[in-house]
């Protein structure tokens, strides 16, 4: 199904009858990702798939975006189904755009489900910020030398070998928007979640450490963290069996 959001086409699902479920997924994904949760719940509850803008099926995005204009799509995506006060269940980038709508108070949540989610700053180490200071003295000399062929293709293949596996897969707009949202932070935003709060997460996850989400479980006032130690950044589809139980106590039968 599409919808149409401040001129974009959004590319949409709903499966199930009940009490609504949002369900948000994360960076370079698309509602697929999500269906084996809505899967878990649709008997239950009706849950709403949706490929963020700039993803999936999803019109792309025309300039960057930053955590503010991810919530905002959060609140307009509930205005134009009228959906109000649903449950939200975000993954990664998805978890950060509900804790910024949620947060900044322009969307209200029954209850809130963070998978892995993105929000807070990495820690990082002397490595990394040797590694991000020799790139970017490299990007100096490279621009200030004489723009000769050989100087434009070794431009290229620095630039190109630079950044994560996301960063580098994406399109030159989202990659700003990436920039974006990585400087910023949801510390403020989590302390002001009022409802009750599951926090579920990979004990290997790379991409959003662990660490984050005990630091949101300190955060935000009605929260508790449940961690697989032996699963990723996909916590929920390495432990599908064991999510589903925890998501069944955590929201009840509230949907019939």
């Amino acid at each position: 199904m599409k919808i149409e959001i401040n001129n974009k086409n959004i590319n949409y699902d709903v499966v199930g009858e009940g009490k609504e479920v949002i369900l948000l997924h994360g960076w370079l994904a698309n509602l697929e990702t999500m269906r084996p949760i809505a899967n878990m719940l649709k008997d239950n509850f009706k849950c709403y798939l949706v490929d963020i803008v700039g993803f999936g099926k999803s019109d792309k995005i025309d300039e960057p975006m930053n955590s503010d204009d991810y919530g905002d799509f959060v609140k307009d995506f509930m205005q134009a189904l009228n959906i109000k006060k649903p449950i939200i269940i975000g993954h990664s980038n998805g978890g950060r755009a509900a804790i910024d709508a949620i947060g900044r108070g322009i969307v209200e949540c029954e209850k809130l489900v963070l998978i892995d989610s993105a929000g807070l700053k990495k820690r990082h180490s002397l490595m990394w910020y040797l590694k991000v200071y020799t790139y970017k003295l490299g990007k100096l000399i490279l621009n200030i030398m004489p723009q000769t062929k050989y100087i434009k293709e070794s431009k290229e293949e620095y630039f190109k070998n630079a950044g994560s596996n996301d960063y580098k897969a994406s399109s030159p707009v989202l990659k700003q928007t990436m920039n974006n949202i990585l400087n910023e932070s949801q510390v403020e935003n989590c302390k002001k979640i009022k409802c009750p709060t599951l926090l579920i997460w990979g004990g290997k996850d790379t991409a959003t450490p662990v660490y984050q989400g005990k630091k949101m479980e300190r955060l935000i006032p009605d929260a508790a963290l449940v961690v697989y130690k032996d699963a990723d950044h996909f916590s929920y589809l390495n432990h599908l069996n064991e999510v589903s139980l925890v998501l069944n106590s955590f929201l009840g039968k509230e949907g019939k």
